[in-house]
C-alpha cells in the first residue's frame, strides 16, 4: 500500500501588494493498493450496552446486528465483545474467528439489566482489543442508548485518546434519542472514528453493516499529516485544520518545529480523507513561490512496518502584480462543507444557551450552505428545524441529533 497525496488551493494566485493575505489549502489523502496487496486482517472490539432500557426491539436487533458482523470475518480477523450496564464484563476475550457457533451464543445470552458505565465498557473493551493489534486493522464498535449515569465522561475521552496510543479507531453509536451526543461525538472525533445515529431499533444491522464495509477498505493505519510551511506562511491562530471528508471534525496541530502534526488515524482505498488548512501569507515579491510542504507519516500492518513517509508535495503560489484570482472550485466545496458545519455548531451553542431565534437564523444559514453544496437532505432537515424554532416550539431530542450527523456528513439516501 501506498498513500495517494494530493493538495490544492482555493486561490493559487495572490496580491504581490498586500502585507497579508489568507488562503485555505485543502489535502486530500487515501490509500492505494498495488497488484500484490491483500486485505488486512481485522482486529475488531464490540463495546455493547445492555442496560435495564435495552428491552425488547432495541437489544433484540443489537444482538442480531453483532452476530451478522460476527459471521462476516475471516479466518486471519479476530475479535472481542465486552458488554456494559452499570458495571464491564469481557462475553468474549480477544481471539481468532474459530468458533463463530460459541460466540455467538455468548452474544444471545446478553440480556437488559441495570444502569449505564461507558467507561468501564471503554476500558475493557480497549484493553481486549490491544491484545490482538500487531499487524491488523484496529476497530471498536461502541453501542449505547443512554447517558453515561454512573460513569466518568472525562474519564470516557481520556480513554479515547489512550485508544489513540495504542493506534485503535473508536466508532460510536448512539441508539434512540437518550444518548449523550457530545460525548459520543468526541469520543469519535478523538480517534478518527464515525458517529452514527441508530434512531430506531432496525436501523441497527444497516448502521453495523455499514461501518464493517467501511473498516475492511482501510489500507493504512496510524497516518499523521506533516506540514511545514516558509517563515513567511503561518497557520490561522483559530481553528486553523479541520478534517471535511468523508466526515466534518475539527482537528489539532501540533507544531514541532517548524512542522505542525495532525494525528488522522487509519487511510482507506475507496474514501479519501479531506483536510481543510486555514493559512495566512505574508507579502511575497512577484513571481512563483513555495511555501511549504505536505507528508504523510503512516504504518502499513501488511508489511510490518510502522513511521513510514510519503513523498513531499509542494505547496506553490504565484504572486501577481496585477491579481488574476484562480479558484479551485472543489477547495471552495470543502470550505462550504466546514461551514455548514461551523454554522450549524453555532446554531446549537444559541439553542442551549435560549436562543431559539438566534438558533434559528443560523440553522436557516446553513440550510442555504448545504444547498449551494447540492446536499439536499441536510437543507431539508436544517430548514425544517429553523422553521419550528421560529414558531417557538422546541426541538425533539431526535431533531437535535439528526441536526448534529447531518451538519458532519451527508446522508447515506443522498450519496
Amino acid at each position: 500500500m501506498k498513500v495517494q497525496l494530493k493538495s490544492a488551493l482555493n486561490d493559487s494566485h495572490i496580491d504581490a501588494n498586500q502585507s497579508n493575505t489568507q488562503r485555505q489549502v485543502a489535502i486530500s489523502l487515501s490509500a492505494i493498493s498495488e497488484s500484490s496487496d491483500r486485505t488486512l486482517p481485522l482486529n475488531l472490539g464490540l463495546i455493547l450496552d445492555h442496560s435495564g432500557s435495552m428491552t425488547g426491539k432495541p437489544i433484540k436487533t443489537v444482538k442480531e446486528a453483532a452476530i451478522r458482523l460476527v459471521e462476516s470475518l475471516g479466518p486471519g480477523d479476530r475479535l472481542s465483545v465486552v458488554a456494559f450496564d452499570h458495571k464491564a464484563k469481557v462475553i468474549v476475550p480477544n481471539q481468532a474467528v474459530d468458533d463463530i457457533k460459541t460466540v455467538n451464543q455468548q452474544i444471545q445470552r446478553l440480556e437488559p439489566a441495570g444502569g449505564t458505565c461507558i467507561d468501564e465498557g471503554m476500558k475493557l473493551g480497549i484493553k481486549e482489543v490491544a491484545l490482538g493489534k500487531d499487524d491488523r486493522v484496529s476497530q471498536i464498535f461502541l453501542l449505547t442508548d443512554g447517558e453515561n449515569e454512573h460513569g466518568d465522561n472525562e474519564r470516557c475521552l481520556k480513554l479515547a485518546q489512550v485508544a489513540a496510543e495504542y493506534n485503535i479507531t473508536l466508532n460510536t453509536l448512539g441508539f434512540g434519542n437518550h444518548w449523550n451526543q457530545d460525548v459520543l461525538e468526541s469520543i469519535a472525533d478523538a480517534v478518527g472514528g464515525t458517529l452514527c445515529y441508530i434512531e430506531q431499533p432496525e436501523q441497527a444491522i444497516t448502521e453495523f453493516t455499514r461501518l464493517f464495509t467501511r473498516i475492511q477498505s482501510v489500507g493504512l493505519t496510524n497516518a499523521y499529516l506533516c506540514l511545514e510551511f516558509v517563515p513567511e506562511v503561518s497557520l490561522a491562530s483559530f481553528k486553523p485544520v479541520a478534517q471535511v471528508e468523508p466526515e466534518t471534525v475539527e482537528l489539532n496541530a501540533q507544531q514541532e518545529g517548524n512542522t505542525y502534526i495532525v494525528r488522522l488515524g487509519d487511510l482507506m482505498t475507496d474514501k479519501d480523507r479531506v483536510i481543510l488548512v486555514n493559512l495566512y501569507l505574508n507579502q511575497l515579491s512577484p513571481g512563483t513561490h513555495t511555501i511549504g510542504t505536505v507528508q504523510v507519516r503512516y504504518d502499513d500492518p501488511a508489511l510490518s512496518q510502522t513511521a513510514l513517509l510519503s513523498e513531499k508535495i509542494p505547496l506553490t503560489v504565484e504572486a501577481q502584480v496585477v491579481y488574476d484570482a484562480k479558484i479551485d472550485s472543489n477547495v471552495q466545496k470543502s470550505i462550504l462543507t466546514l461551514a455548514k458545519y461551523r454554522q450549524t455548531q453555532l446554531a446549537e451553542a444559541k439553542l442551549n444557551q435560549g436562543d431559539r431565534q438566534g438558533a434559528a437564523t443560523l440553522l436557516q444559514t446553513a440550510a442555504k450552505t448545504a444547498l449551494q453544496l447540492g446536499d439536499n437532505s441536510a437543507a431539508t432537515v436544517l430548514q425544517s428545524n429553523a422553521t419550528q424554532l421560529q414558531a417557538g416550539e422546541e426541538l425533539t431530542e431526535a431533531q437535535r441529533k439528526k441536526t448534529r450527523i447531518v451538519s458532519k456528513t451527508v446522508l447515506q439516501s443522498d450519496e
